[in-house]
This record gives structure tokens, sequence and C-alpha cells, in this order.
């Protein structure tokens, strides 16, 4: 019997989903904390906007350099040391990042949040594999949207911590630095950098007990290998490279411009309403107004994949969505503007759970490399965004960001009709 029966049926596949569910949660937190991060740090460290977006280049590049170790770290632990030690890596950059912040080193600060970025990168490239081929990869879609409800719950509720603990009443303070003289600001800003110690510090020990008990839970070890072999897809037999699945490099690239327009819609919204003017009390909540948004886009696909959509045809209806969006966003002003931007969110919401499957299908023992190459693709959420915050100080932002967002989308339309399929038998994904 295979892996895909035998395993589940050991733990409990409701017992074993949970468990993933609450990994999928802590990914969302620390992920979507990055957006009012870029508030708190273009502030505390008193740099640029180009210097403050570079909380997102540092975090999201720590997946392309270490998501092919953290792939090999994994074939050396099994799943559940794998999936503690990715906890215990987080729990220290967390630590890092807390004690750097609060003395104010920029470049220390930067690091502890590459070291929470490589723990995710570990743990990302495990879990994401894991909940696709424990059950049927037709319906992986619906599973891993389960697994981004709470990666979205987390993500909204991340920025409103934060925002409530750390940045309450930013506005103000804001103010008072700027007409401050150099040693009162630096104890405005010093008595402001404090308050990120002691949550970081929480963080870090809630981590550090997870990881715990993660080794102890009944999570069971799948095998990649014999999950994902499958004749429909055409499967890795007589195939002996990576390379010989181009079906997956499209999708590390389709990963990789989906991550950069996520991350536009959730973490730059901020950047981008106050652009407008709007102020900072109000432009740290934004991120969550996203991903409300795709909250309500991962029920939809609950709901419709796949009992009335394949993957591959609601991938082609978000992209759609992502197209006209965008270019909502930029015919429009202000709050409405904002608003288009945050419903992006509801077309981001199915592209990650649709992708991965379909780039990972038939893999069979290449599907740890592949993930990992997939999981590399997340540094769209470095490069993009960093694009768009050096690009508005050349050119109008609403022209740079749909310039930057449009063709992303395409791409991705292009993937979902044609691209999951390339090298597979008479073009098929195999999936219904």
């Amino acid at each position: 019997m295979s892996a895909t029966t035998t395993a589940p049926a050991r733990a409990g596949l409701a017992t074993s989903i949970a468990i993933v569910g609450g990994l999928f949660f802590i990914i969302g937190f620390f992920t979507w904390i990055n957006g009012p991060l870029i508030t708190f740090v273009k502030l505390a460290f008193d740099v640029s906007e180009i210097s403050a977006f570079l909380v997102l280049m540092v975090f999201y590049l720590s997946y392309f350099f270490l998501a092919l170790p953290s792939s090999w770290i994994l074939k050396g632990t099994g799943m559940k040391k794998g999936l503690a030690l990715s906890l215990a890596v987080m729990a220290v950059g967390a630590m890092m990042f807390g004690e750097f912040a609060t003395r104010r080193w920029f470049g220390g600060a930067l690091g502890g949040l590459f070291v929470i970025g490589g723990g995710l990168a570990l743990l990302q490239t495990a879990v994401n594999p894991y909940i696709s081929i424990l059950g049927p990869i037709e319906s992986a879609a619906r599973r891993i949207a389960l697994m981004g409800i709470c990666n979205k719950i987390a993500g909204i509720l991340a920025p409103v911590v934060i925002g409530s603990l750390v940045l309450h009443g930013i506005g103000d303070l804001a103010s008072q630095v700027e007409v401050a003289d150099a040693a009162t600001k630096a104890q405005l800003l010093n008595e402001f950098a404090a308050k990120i110690h002691t949550p970081y510090l929480v963080m870090a020990g809630i981590l550090l007990l997870l990881a715990v008990a993660v080794l102890f839970s009944p999570l069971p070890e799948i095998s990649p290998a014999e999950a994902n072999a499958t004749p429909a897809a055409g499967g890795a037999s007589g195939r002996s490279s990576i390379f010989q699945f181009p079906h997956l490099w499209l999708g590390v690239l389709c990963l990789f411009v989906y991550v950069g327009a996520e991350v536009m819609a959730g973490d730059a919204i901020g950047t981008y309403g106050h652009a407008f003017g709007l102020p900072l009390d109000q432009t740290k909540f934004f991120t969550s107004f996203t991903l409300a948004a795709m909250l309500l886009g991962y029920l939809a696909g609950l709901v419709l994949i796949p009992r009335y959509f394949s993957q591959e045809r609601w991938l082609s209806v978000s992209a759609v969505l992502g197209v006209l969006f965008s270019i909502g966003a930029l015919l429009t002003k202000g709050y409405v503007s904002v608003g288009f931007v945050a419903a992006l969110g509801f077309a981001n919401a199915m592209m990650w759970p649709a992708i991965f499957p379909l780039a990972i299908r038939g893999l069979g023992r290449f599907t740890e490399t592949g993930s990992a190459l997939l999981i590399m693709g997340i540094a769209g959420g470095a490069i993009i965004p960093q694009a768009f915050a050096v690009l508005k100080q050349y050119a109008d932002f609403q022209w740079v960001f749909a310039g930057l967002m449009v063709p992303c989308y395409l791409y991705i339309l292009y993937y979902a009709q044609r691209g999951h399929r390339a090298g597979l038998p008479g073009g098929r994904a195999g999936a219904g």
C-alpha cells in the first residue's frame, strides 16, 4: 500500500492536517509581519524608504539561498526532526532581531530577519510537498487552501499585534522626531525601537516550545518519491535529471512572479497608501485588508475546487482578476485605489495552492529537489517590491505598481493555460 494511504491512517488524517495547519499559521505570522516592519524600520533606524524595503529583500532572499540546503537537511533529518529544527532556527532569528533592533543596529536586525527566513525556508520546503501529497494530487489545492486559511488568519493578526504593541501612535511620534533636536530625536527613537524587544522574545519562546511539541507529535513520515510518482503525470520514470521537467522550471518562474505580486499587494500596500498622503496610523493596518481578501479567496477555493473548477482553470480566473484589479488601482485614487490593491488578495489567494502541486506533479524521486527549487522562487518577494521602491523614485508610483503587476499576472495566466503541461505526455497535466 502506498505512503499516501497508510501514513495518514496511522496518525490520523485530521491530526496531521491540524498540526500542519498550525505550522502554516506560524509561516503566515512571520511572513506578513514584514509589512508593518517596513514602517517600524524606517522610523526606528531613521533610514530611507529604499533601505526600509531591505526588510523584504533580506527576508525573501534567504529562501533563495537556503531552500536547496534545506532539502539536503530534510533528507538527513526526516520530517519531524527537520520541522522541529526549522522552528528552533526561527527562534534564534527572532531573538537576534529583537535584540539588534532594540540596539538600533540595522545590519544586525536584517541578519535576524535572514535567520528567520532561513528557518522558514526549511519549514516551507517540508510542509508544502507534504500537504500536497497527503492525499490525491488533483485535490491538493483544496488542502493547501485550508492551510492558506490558517496562514492568512495569522497574517491578519500579525499587523494588528505589531500595530497595537509597537506602532501605536507612530504618526504623532514621526511628527515629534521631525522637529526634535539631535539628542531628543535619539532618545525618542531609542524608546520606540525598544518596544520591539519583548514581543520578539515572546515569539522566540513560543517557537522553542512548539519545536519540542512537533518533535513528539504523531506526524507520520511520508516518502515523496513513492507518493508523487503518478503514471497520469508521466512520473519520473525514465528521467535522470531534474532538468527534464520543463513544467517544474516554468513553475519556479511562476512562483517567483506570484510571490512578488503577493508581497506587493500585502506588504507594500502601506507604502502605496502613504504615497497618496494617507496617515501612517491608518496605513499600518492596510496589510490586514489584503489578507482578509485572501481569506475570502481561500474560502472560495475550498468550495469551488475541484468540484466546479480544476486547479488550472481557477488559476486562470485568478490571473485575469489580478490584471483587472491592477488596472483598477491605476485608474483610481486614494482609498479606492488602495481598495483595488487589497482586492488583489482575493485574486492571489488560490495561486500558490494551484501552482505548487501543478509544478511538482509526477517528479517522483526528484520531489524534494523540485520543491526546494520552487521555494527558491519565493525570492520574487525580494526583487519585485524592491524594484517598486526604487522605480517609484523616478516615475509615478501607480504606473510603476501596475507596470510590475500586470506582466506578473499575464505570465501566471500563461502557466495556467499552457506552462503547467510542458513536457508531460500528450501535453496533459492529468488534473480533473
